[in-house]
């Protein structure tokens, strides 16, 4: 997942560049930078031609997926708390909300 530009360099020291946009990218939103996430980097994703996007937010607990339609991003769901979900464009993958918040259960007890 990434979005086209200039990326790590390759063995000879020249900048490898990256030729098309990713299929999808998360961002885990924090509060120092969530205002940036959202307008700026969703907009330079956009522009890129992204499809699709997820926007986690560890202290709403929320999992936002993006569509890219027409040049604008589309909010098709919005997730939350310890939900089980399906959602595009992975939707062929089972996802446990509560794995990002690390309430998946107690953890096992060791022995002694």
């Amino acid at each position: 997942m990434g979005v086209a530009g200039t990326g790590p360099v390759t063995r000879a020291g020249r900048p490898r560049t990256l030729t098309r946009a990713g299929m999808a990218l998360c961002e885990v939103l924090s509060p120092s930078t969530s205002s940036f996430d959202r307008a700026t980097k969703l907009a330079i994703y956009a522009r890129e031609g992204v499809p699709w996007a997820w926007l986690i937010d560890p202290l709403a607990r929320t999992l936002e997926v993006l569509k890219l339609e027409n040049g604008r991003w589309t909010i098709l769901a919005t997730h939350a708390g310890n939900e089980v979900v399906r959602t595009e464009p992975f939707e062929a993958i089972e996802l446990e909300l509560a794995a990002l918040w690390g309430d998946v259960g107690d953890a096992p007890s060791l022995p002694g």
